[in-house]
């Protein structure tokens, strides 16, 4: 008898009873106004001994963008907006017209700000643990994905702090993401580039 009520009881208070769902997800990740920090971005390739490093901040805003904003090795301003990629040069910013372009967009902001319904039309997702330090994998699915990456990989808890992205030649990207704050004023520089 003893045994039987443990068991239900252990039932009743499994990770499967207490999943944390995509629907979770999306709800934690939208809910700030804004995310801003700082960023290590890694490019590891097969043809070179050790990874090209890149350093620098950004701020994501909801539903307006996301500025980026490397600071090493060289400066380099770029916003991500859903409107376009424009880059920061010479007091403006240019907008960079691209083929594929939209599907770039779609999977970057996508992958920080938890549009899991951007993504969703290019991967087949998994998501893991629970609130407090989750991991999503997406597989390709649609024949663009799949010529690009085998697989992408984001882990995190009320932010995205880990994001890893293999590509199908075997070169990969990794970024990870430190001294997040949320809904903090934003500068002068960001409050205009995403307004």
């Amino acid at each position: 008898m003893k045994k039987t009520l443990l068991l239900f009881l252990f039932s009743l208070f499994s990770p499967l009873a207490l999943a944390f769902s995509q629907a979770d997800l999306v709800a934690l990740l939208q809910k700030p106004d804004n995310v801003q920090g700082q960023f290590e971005q890694q490019r590891f390739l097969n043809a070179l001994p050790k990874p090209i490093t890149a350093t620098g901040e950004f701020c994501l805003v909801k539903n307006r963008g996301l500025l980026w904003q490397m600071q090493q090795p060289f400066s380099s301003q770029l916003r991500i907006t859903p409107q376009g990629i424009s880059q920061y040069l010479n007091g403006e910013w240019v907008t960079q017209n691209k083929l594929g372009q939209s599907e770039q967009i779609g999977l970057f902001l996508g992958l920080l700000s938890g549009n899991l319904s951007a993504l969703q039309s290019q991967f087949d997702m998994a998501l893991t643990g629970q609130a407090e330090h989750w991991t999503l994998t997406l597989k390709p699915s649609s024949l663009l994905m799949q010529q690009i990456f085998t697989q992408i990989v984001i882990t995190g808890n009320d932010n995205v702090q880990h994001i890893r992205l293999d590509e199908k030649q075997g070169d990969r990207t990794e970024i990870q993401f430190n001294q997040l704050l949320q809904n903090q004023p934003l500068s002068g520089f960001a409050q205009q580039s995403l307004q």
